[in-house]
């Protein structure tokens, strides 16, 4: 009787050691919590290699290292599921602070950045990754910078479909900073060079805005009636017509 017994509790004991190897669960949060600090830490690479900032690639490279060692996939198995959970958030808190740091000193050193070499704001960058870079430029109202970016942009990838845009985006860094002159003759290209252009019934109704500026009359209403029965369904055509009627109303 008693080795019946015996066979019947062995199942039993084999379940419980069972229980202690198997290792804990990872916490849900934490499992979370990862995921949020390896998007931050995509994006701060793909900032620092725009930037070629070296120091901060080296930084992240070693908080991924910590992500890793976060992770614990072999230190689960040997620690309790309570010693694991604490580990993962004092490791957690340490990458936080530290991505925060980091995070910061991208954002001053973004705010005084200038243009590389050649003049490209991302040096060694695509021409999409210039384009881009240069129309941000554009909308934080750094329109001398702007324009350089947009000028170099033009003589670095001359072949690049973004040609066309930037080329119009060169013009408005000229018309936001009231050189309606230079803005002219930079919108007159993009009509010449790139006739087929989405850019083009813009181009022409600025052309006819800087010359409304400059007081060429004249010179402005071809541009703008071009606008308006070559373009006829545009917004490009609305705004035309509105500054026709204005001009009119002036008698000029």
């Amino acid at each position: 009787m008693r080795g019946k017994t015996s066979v019947l509790l062995l199942p039993v004991a084999l379940l419980g050691g069972c229980s202690v190897l198997t290792p804990p669960a990872e916490d849900p949060v934490i499992v979370a919590q990862l995921a949020a600090l390896d998007q931050r830490l995509e994006a701060l690479e793909r900032v620092v290699q725009n930037q070629s900032l070296v120091t901060m690639t080296q930084e992240v490279r070693a908080l991924e290292r910590r992500v890793d060692e976060l992770r614990g996939t072999d230190e689960a198995i040997q620690y309790s599921a309570e010693t694991t959970a604490e580990r993962q958030r004092s490791l957690y808190a340490d990458l936080d602070a530290r991505i925060m740091a980091l995070e910061s000193g991208l954002r001053a050193a973004s705010g005084n950045a200038q243009l590389g070499e050649g003049g490209l704001p991302v040096p060694g960058g695509s021409d999409r990754d210039n384009y881009q870079a240069a129309l941000e430029l554009l909308k934080e109202q750094k329109y001398a910078d702007a324009g350089a970016a947009f000028e170099n942009f033009l003589e670095s990838f001359p072949d690049s479909d973004l040609a066309h845009n930037a080329q119009y985006w060169l013009a408005e860094t000229h018309y936001a900073s009231k050189e309606f002159e230079t803005a002219v003759a930079a919108f007159q290209l993009v009509v010449e060079r790139y006739p087929d252009s989405s850019k083009v019934p813009d181009a022409l109704l600025k052309m006819g805005f800087c010359n409304y500026e400059l007081k060429q009359f004249e010179d402005a209403r071809v541009s703008l009636v071009r606008v308006q029965s070559e373009y006829p369904e545009t917004t490009a055509a609305r705004l035309a017509g509105q500054r026709l009627e204005r001009m009119q109303s002036e008698g000029v």
